[in-house]
């Protein structure tokens, strides 16, 4: 209520005065910290005392000062506006509250551990229908839930409840599956692919999705994100032809064996042609699509999900999603977090958390819980993980256009004290992006630890003074959700002698120029299902800032990759690409870490998608 903001306004204008301690002062100073008028003034104290939230002993004449006394603790106060914040949607405005002030931190506290109560699931009746709704937080922005401009996890995981495309992968990624089109067809070329649509699929403002939505929404991915997440995938594609309204016929320069892989993805998403020429910025707010929950509406900072009844898979047991954006800190500060960013972006890294944190959730994505805890969460091991990495900038010049100090470099950095630092995290040493495949026992793996073994740094030192490193400052370039990492492989790198400039380049720029002037690059990709497609995105991008031999080899395998339908094949590919870079030392591993998804034994039907996050459209509660 305002009243009680005009309360904090005086409280927090006097913080040396502690509550119940007498204040000399009159009513005109006061009506000046309010802005308002004496009389108004005078009301305001009169509601005030009404509340017991001060007492206010006026004294007349002149010279004499009035007496005021604070009563109610401003953290009760601030904890108090915030929750009714919250009872009216306004989340964001709850939060800035909670955060205003050197002195938030109790308020804080206490306004986290109330809302963590808010979130899970819960049913509310109205009149005679039972709605059931899930509510959890999501510990990042929204910029756009548009499948051409997604970058982060929690918009991924959101387009993929609103959007569909015309084939799925299977969750082992191993197969290939219909979803918009019931099926298809290659020519002997493999340059024409043809799908067929099923019928009778709506969007969720109403209308029929035809073919001709299909050859929009890819060349309108071409259009607006030449330069996207696998743009080389659609980059080829020449022509796309209807010949009636359920069949499409795409025709590709060149053949592609991972196109069809790349149509799985939620950047391949079928949207309406009518409603994305309503504007590109009011879609990226508040699409339509085909998917099993249909947005209809975000208000600050809440994202609402409804099921979409008339889903051509059937409609799901939720009835609404609500998703709480917010922002990171406030996220770590409350100590929940949900959400890690797509693929190659960025993924949130929890703790260990006790048993009591977790009650009030029903679901929670990249957690560790103790063993207490484990015995009330089932707990489902993603499919994938991240594996986090270094490339060298050989274009730039400079030291690590030399080989022996790339060599150098990579000696240099610690991984047992890698670890060490990452300790709280799922990590694990790594030095493939084929895991699996690794030889038992490494060189680099102690036996009996499973660790790095600890380099010596004496040693480390006088290879890097060999090498030909003059002490230069190197430039580490990496997204801004990463820059933890970055500071503490600065750290590690510091204990060798190595200095390191950290550069935060945001995640939309950073396959653009501005990553050209590092000489390091700090990134990750997921190791889940999309695998090949991710690896030929992060190679394609490394030819950009690789030498020109690299360019050569790196463009031959890749062409060699995309005609190759057999998987081991490609597979034998992949690692032959990935020796050679950890043999020039243009790519230095740095480690894995394993995601897991925990669920409270109440909810029935968890199923993962590519990103490990539950489908919404699955799960019921007992």
């Amino acid at each position: 209520m305002k009243i009680r903001r005009h309360y904090l306004t005086l409280r927090r204008a006097f913080p040396q005065i502690a509550e119940e301690v007498p204040l000399e002062i009159t009513v005109q100073e006061l009506s000046q910290l309010l802005d308002c008028t004496h009389r108004n003034m005078v009301l305001l104290l009169k509601r005030m005392e009404q509340e017991q939230w001060l007492s206010w002993t006026p004294r007349r004449g002149r010279g004499n000062r009035s007496v005021l006394l604070f009563l109610a603790r401003k953290e009760e106060m601030v904890l108090q506006e915030a929750q009714e914040m919250v009872g009216k949607q306004d989340l964001r405005s709850a939060l800035e509250l909670v955060h205003a002030g050197e002195d938030a931190s109790s308020a804080r506290e206490q306004f986290h551990d109330w809302l963590s109560g808010q979130f899970g699931f819960r049913s509310e009746v109205q009149g005679q229908r039972r709605s059931d709704i899930l509510r959890f937080p999501l510990p990042q922005t929204i910029h756009s839930l548009d499948p051409v401009a997604i970058h982060y996890s929690g918009e991924s995981h959101l387009v993929n409840q609103l959007f569909d495309g015309l084939v799925r992968m299977d969750a082992k990624g191993e197969a290939i599956l219909p979803h918009l089109a019931h099926a298809w067809e290659v020519d002997a070329a493999r340059t024409t692919w043809t799908f067929y649509l099923r019928k009778g699929v709506l969007f969720h403002h109403g209308r029929e999705m035809l073919a001709s939505d299909v050859k929009y929404s890819l060349e309108r991915l071409q259009r607006l994100a030449p330069r996207g997440l696998y743009s080389w995938a659609y980059a080829c594609i020449q022509a796309i032809e209807t010949p009636n309204d359920t069949t499409v016929s795409i025709h590709l320069s060149e053949r592609n064996e991972a196109f069809l892989a790349f149509l799985t993805t939620n950047r391949a998403s079928i949207v309406p042609q009518d409603a994305c020429e309503a504007g590109a910025e009011r879609f990226g707010r508040m699409p339509v699509g085909t998917g099993p929950f249909r947005l209809i509406g975000h208000e600050q900072g809440i994202w609402t999900l409804e099921a979409f009844a008339a889903y051509f898979q059937g409609r799901g047991f939720l009835d609404r999603v609500e998703v709480w954006t917010m922002p990171e800190r406030d996220a770590k500060q409350g100590g929940h977090q949900t959400g890690k960013q797509d693929g190659q972006q960025n993924e949130n890294q929890n703790g260990n958390k006790d048993s009591k944190e977790h009650e009030h959730f029903q679901v929670m994505h990249n957690v560790r819980i103790s063993e207490l805890g484990a015995e009330r969460w089932q707990q489902v091991r993603q499919s994938g993980m991240t594996c986090k990495f270094i490339t060298v900038n050989e274009l730039k010049g400079g030291p690590t256009a030399n080989p022996e100090i790339r060599k150098a470099i990579h000696s240099a950095i610690d991984r047992a004290y890698l670890l060490e630092l990452l300790s709280g995290d799922v990590i694990e040493a790594g030095d493939s992006f084929w895991p699996e495949e690794a030889d038992a026992v490494s060189d680099t793996v102690s036996e009996l630890s499973g660790l790095p073994v600890l380099p010596d740094l004496k040693e480390v030192k006088r290879n890097l003074l060999a090498s030909g490193y003059g002490g230069e400052t190197l430039k580490l370039a990496t997204i801004p959700q990463y820059e933890s990492d970055a500071q503490i492989i600065a750290q590690v790198c510091a204990r060798a002698g190595i200095l390191l400039e950290i550069e935060l380049i945001p995640a939309e720029q950073f396959k653009g120029k501005a990553r050209m002037d590092a000489d390091l690059l700090l990134f990750a990709v997921m190791l889940d299902e999309h695998r090949e497609l991710r690896l030929i995105d992060l190679y394609k991008s490394m030819q950009e800032h690789a030498a020109p031999e690299v360019q050569a080899m790196l463009d031959l395998t890749i062409r060699r990759l995309l005609m190759e339908p057999d998987a081991k094949c490609r597979s034998s590919l992949f690692r032959e690409i990935e020796t050679q870079l950890k043999n020039r030392h243009s790519l230095l591993f740095l480690y894995h870490k394993h995601l897991k998804t925990a669920y409270h034994p109440s909810i029935r039907g968890i199923s993962l998608d590519s990103l490990g996050w539950v489908r919404f459209r699955d799960i019921w509660f007992t």
